[in-house]
């Protein structure tokens, strides 16, 4: 079950060979992981779920965190990050709180570093060298 945004039938051509839908993404970084996970052979679904962090007076949500992927086969949330290590720590309270909220639900946060890695290692473009 490939992500719906990524179109057409997956068993009709390799999954690397269909780009996701330019704009369907919020940063290039996670077109690039997006690729990464179907070459991988991962099935995966593009920000599918948002988990609410603060409620109002009201009971509905004020504040929200919605992961960036969701790896089907080991069930698995991914939200990857790819900002300045100066400017994680916000992202990083928000993994906190959602930790404490969900404690049953599996994240895995990828940072700038780990991902660069990966990328190279799959021998694709870093994140630098996409938006060149």
């Amino acid at each position: 079950m490939n992500s719906p945004q990524r179109g057409g039938d997956p068993r009709r051509r390799h999954p690397s060979a269909t780009a996701p839908v330019e704009g369907t993404f919020a940063h290039p970084s996670e077109a690039l992981f997006a690729r990464l996970l179907t070459v991988s052979g991962h099935d995966w679904l593009y920000e599918p779920v948002e988990f609410p962090l603060e409620w109002g007076p009201d009971g509905s949500p004020t504040r929200a965190f919605r992961p960036d992927f969701y790896l089907a086969g080991p069930g698995v949330f991914v939200e990857l990050t790819v900002l300045a290590q100066r400017l994680v720590t916000r992202k990083n309270r928000k993994v906190r709180r959602f930790r404490d909220l969900y404690p049953e639900v599996p994240l895995v946060v990828v940072y700038r570093r780990d991902f660069e890695r990966l990328l190279e290692v799959a021998r694709l473009a870093t994140p630098r060298e996409a938006a060149a």
